[in-house]
């Protein structure tokens, strides 16, 4: 499979039938050769125009099932709630 194969899915978590969005970016472990996480933009903050840019890191283990169309993940309400704490701590600018 191709990282263009991936980033045209959508991240949906199992836990509460979210949309995530879609995968942007993937984080490699080199020496292993395999995929850590996946890299999911953040649209929380109004559809993403005054977010802060952060991203998403879901762990390769929270991965149930990748299918044609989407990527399930299974991620508990409070592993988001973590992702929201570090996105007000910190602000990542990309160009």
């Amino acid at each position: 499979m191709k990282i263009s194969d991936f980033q045209t899915k959508d991240v949906i978590n199992i836990v509460d039938g979210k949309k995530l969005g879609q995968i942007s970016d993937l984080e490699l472990d080199l020496k292993q050769g395999r995929i850590d996480a996946i890299v999911v933009p953040n649209y929380s903050k109004l559809f993403g125009l005054f977010g802060s840019g952060n991203e998403l890191v879901i762990p390769w283990r929270n991965i149930v099932k990748i299918g044609a169309d989407v990527v399930l993940v299974k991620l508990e309400q409070h592993q988001l709630q973590k992702a929201d704490e570090s996105e007000s701590q910190a602000v990542t600018f990309r160009t």
